[in-house]
């Protein structure tokens, strides 16, 4: 099927899951329904079950994602549909044949699986990360309250750009944040380190405006000090920014959470769970605990 023609057009779009799913959620589904429109190409043809089929086929194909973001976008797609069915859209028949298309099968494309999926972060490495930025000026404060606050309470991208001074409660001689995240129905506690919270201050009182958001963005080129609320590639560019300057490339935003989830996991495997927010304990387990095989295991056995 071509897909460089205009994108097929629907007489719904992701915004029917409002209210089902938290905003940072609705801004991915967007983005995995659109490659799906642009791949349809045709109405009729998105909402034809056998071209959810084909597009699995072109993404493992034609495509160098990996299986689990193959995956992500075929789920993306039959949620929609199902909730279009729900509401009148297009025929429940229609919606059940869009669930029956299976996914990729991950040993399939095990060669796709990214190697640094799973990289362990030393502490010495994240310390040297934390400290690349120049705190003598306004922009390397906030950069450095930004980076130690991700290494200290694993939040999400989304939480932290978004991240207010109501939100930090002193706790037992530290601080908590209390976060609602995309799977969480009430509030819950992440953590934040002491040192994290004294860079958070230290940026307000020099920063001087006026804002409920702690992270704000810098206009003119990063010359010009705003009051507008961080964006979340905003945070991406400035994790990547200064990892590339501390020779960690490889380095990437969820890669702070994955440090955070690993460091607590080693110690306690549930007090991991509950600061990452995860419900279920295998989540965690799955892909926060990275332990390493002991050498000399086998001594003296026999």
């Amino acid at each position: 099927m071509v897909t460089d023609l205009a994108p097929a057009t629907l007489a719904f779009s992701v915004e029917i899951l409002a209210g089902q799913l938290a905003p940072s959620s609705l801004v991915g589904y967007q983005r995995d329904i659109a490659a799906y429109l642009r791949f349809a190409t045709t109405s009729p043809a998105a909402l034809d079950p056998a071209t959810l089929a084909r597009w699995r086929a072109h993404l493992a194909n034609s495509t160098t994602l990996s299986p689990r973001t193959i995956n992500r976008r075929l789920a993306a797609v039959k949620r929609l549909m199902r909730e279009a069915a729900n509401q009148g859209y297009t025929s429940s028949e229609n919606a059940a044949a869009f669930a029956q298309v299976a996914g990729v099968r991950p040993k399939a494309l095990k060669d796709r699986m990214k190697p640094s999926a799973r990289m362990r972060i030393s502490p010495a490495d994240m310390r040297r990360l934390c400290e690349q930025p120049d705190r003598t000026t306004l922009m390397g404060l906030r950069d450095a309250a930004l980076l130690t606050t991700l290494a200290s309470s694993g939040l999400r991208v989304a939480e932290a750009a978004s991240l207010t001074l109501a939100q930090i409660v002193a706790k037992g001689g530290s601080y908590v944040v209390l976060i609602q995240g995309k799977n969480d129905e009430h509030m819950r506690e992440a953590p934040l380190s002491r040192e994290a919270y004294a860079r958070i201050t230290a940026w307000i009182e020099r920063r001087g405006t006026q804002a409920s958001a702690i992270f704000t963005s810098f206009g003119g080129r990063g010359q010009r000090l705003t009051s507008r609320t961080m964006s979340s590639p905003t945070v991406w560019r400035i994790v990547q920014r200064h990892a590339h300057a501390s020779g960690l490339p490889q380095i990437k935003p969820h890669d702070f959470r994955r440090f955070v989830g690993t460091q607590l996991a080693a110690r306690n495997i549930r007090q991991a769970q509950k600061a990452l927010g995860h419900k279920r304990l295998d989540t965690t387990a799955n892909h926060y605990v990275l332990d390493d095989l002991e050498p000399g295991l086998t001594e003296g056995l026999f």
